[in-house]
């Protein structure tokens, strides 16, 4: 599979090229060109076929030849150490757990990966290289654990100041080391602003190595859309009235990466019924899909703040997907906003209904799907719904509307007694040059 931006389709390089680029000279991001067909591929998993299996089988067809059966297997093996559990909430919909890896949050799956693969392909050079992500909660934590220690490999988080939850902000700015968290006074959308400023510098890029660990890097992507292939052969769980059906998939949406991935999954040619883009207010995305016009607007601060994104950056990669056909788009993909209300809600229906304790991301996308089937946008369909963080990881939320304190996992449980080690710096990219070039040039 081979890569190009949308500015320039005919500047095709190597996934090994944009992963280690990022985002494109042009500031755009790298799409596939090619549309590989799997689906037969796809027909011949079930659910005797182990999550590692499916993703180097996958991996190696998707990525060939530069990840050949052999290597896709070796990568695999060191970025999976964990793997999707797929649970049924009721007769309708199923809960996808994708928090079971070392953060306790999907973004575990796309970090991992893309450590192993970059470690695999730096092998034994001496190149050193600098990963620049921005962050509104989960993925700084997800990437700081994966590339913690990771030779010849620097990590610099951009954090919103007061917008992400204490445990997060810890799990950012404990590490050390090769891990460089910096507190930016401003919104996620400003550390996104911030990140693409300097892949677009051409004077700091040539002092520095830049790369991203963001969904803007194509290696998150690739490997976030194996999990829906995992979800979507388990005949077994997915079986209503003895035959197993496509489901449709609701997907907890901030910056898109994680839909776009599981889109990419279906163009590949997994069956998949419909997709749910679930966002909170932050509704850019679903007033798209209703009206046709793409109007960002700053994000709101709510109770999912991981998915707090007033100008979402993979929505580029869906429209390429779609040909830039929203009438394409929104008969694929249906858009629900929910409220912070409706979130507490659903947490304490859940956990009343069902025992269960859900974060607040996962309850979105809950009562998007819920929505979806009282208003028969889904047809006769069961929908699995992305559970995407541990409900420990959102305490005080899951109290507030449960008055249950959830289980902290103990994994998590250790950086809450570590001091914090972060840099405050204003929302201005001349604050960010001066830390990069005086810290790596």
């Amino acid at each position: 599979m081979r890569f190009a931006s949308r500015a320039h389709p005919s500047e095709v390089v190597s996934f090994g090229d944009a992963l280690f680029t990022g985002l494109a000279p042009d500031g755009g991001l790298y799409h596939p060109v090619e549309t590989p067909d799997l689906a037969t591929l796809f027909s011949s998993f079930d659910d005797s076929t182990s999550f590692s299996e499916l993703a180097s089988r996958t991996l190696a067809r998707v990525l060939s030849p530069e990840l050949d059966d052999g290597a896709a297997e070796s990568v695999v093996a060191r970025a999976f150490s964990f793997s999707p559990v797929l649970r049924r909430l009721d007769d309708d919909i199923l809960l996808l757990e994708l928090f079971h890896g070392p953060t306790c949050a999907f973004k575990d799956f796309g970090a991992q990966f893309l450590a192993a693969a970059m470690e695999h392909m730096l092998g034994k050079s001496d190149r050193r290289i600098q990963i620049l992500v921005a962050t509104s909660g989960d993925t700084g934590s997800a990437v700081a654990h994966a590339f913690f220690r990771r030779r010849g490999i620097d990590v610099v988080l951009l954090y919103p100041s007061g917008r992400v939850s204490e445990l997060q902000e810890k799990q950012l700015t404990t590490l050390g080391e090769n891990v460089h968290a910096l507190e930016v006074t401003g919104s996620f959308d400003d550390c996104q602003r911030l990140v693409k400023q300097a892949f677009q510098d051409p004077a700091l890029r040539s002092t520095l190595r830049l790369t991203s660990a963001n969904s803007i890097n194509i290696g998150r992507l690739l490997p976030q859309s194996l999990y829906y292939v995992f979800a979507a052969t388990r005949r077994a769980q997915l079986s209503q009235g003895g035959q197993a059906r496509a489901p449709a998939i609701c997907v907890p949406s901030g910056n898109f990466g994680n839909l776009t991935a599981g889109v990419y999954a279906w163009h590949w040619g997994l069956a998949v019924d419909a997709f749910i883009a679930a966002t909170n207010v932050n509704d850019i995305v679903p007033q798209y899909l209703a009206t046709g016009r793409f109007a960002p607007r700053p994000s709101a601060h709510t109770l999912s703040n991981a998915m707090d994104v007033g100008n979402p950056s993979n929505f580029e990669r869906l429209e390429e997907i779609f040909r830039r056909d929203w009438r394409d788009m929104a008969a694929r993909i249906h858009g629900i906003s929910v409220t912070d209300e409706k979130t507490l809600q659903t947490m304490a229906d859940v956990y009343r209904s069902f025992n269960v304790l859900v974060d607040p991301h996962t309850a979105v996308g809950i009562a998007a799907a819920r929505t979806a089937l009282a208003d028969a946008i889904i047809k006769g369909r069961q929908v699995v719904v992305l559970s995407t963080a541990d409900p420990g990881k959102f305490a005080d939320t899951v109290k507030r509307a449960t008055g249950r304190d959830p289980a902290l996992p103990a994994r998590l449980a250790a950086c809450l007694a570590l001091p914090r080690q972060s840099r405050r710096i204003q929302a201005d990219y001349s604050s960010l040059s001066t830390y990069l070039r005086e810290t790596f040039g």
